[in-house]
């Protein structure tokens, strides 16, 4: 579904999450070795979020116990870019996950 945003107001085209309102994210997902403790896991999380989530202003929804999938966006209205896929998916390689999966950036409100 493409929608033009032409002619119309503001209030609209941010209600609607279109030109200066659209918002672009990524999907991701990543494992951690089988086996790993909960104690690990948390710590890895927190490491992710501390290091790469919140100094670039993403905000990260996702689930999982050693296999992880989820969906990064930024914290505030905006458009993640290719840089923010590249520090996600760097730092996931660097910190020790495995079959680290990160998507293209895709309208997160209008995905087709």
């Amino acid at each position: 579904m493409k929608l033009n945003a032409k002619n119309r107001n503001r209030r609209l085209r941010k209600k609607l999450r279109v030109d200066e309102y659209q918002e672009l994210g990524f999907d991701v997902a990543f494992k951690l070795a089988d086996g790993t403790d909960n104690d690990t896991v948390d710590t890895f999380l927190n490491n992710f979020f501390n290091e790469v989530i919140q100094p670039n202003g993403l905000g990260f929804g996702g689930e999982g116990d050693v296999l992880w999938h989820g969906i990064i966006c930024t914290q505030n209205i905006g458009k993640c870019t290719d840089e923010n896929r590249t520090a996600v998916e760097s730092w996931l390689n660097e910190n020790g996950a495995t079959a680290v999966a990160v998507s293209d950036l895709y309208d997160v409100w209008w995905a087709e």
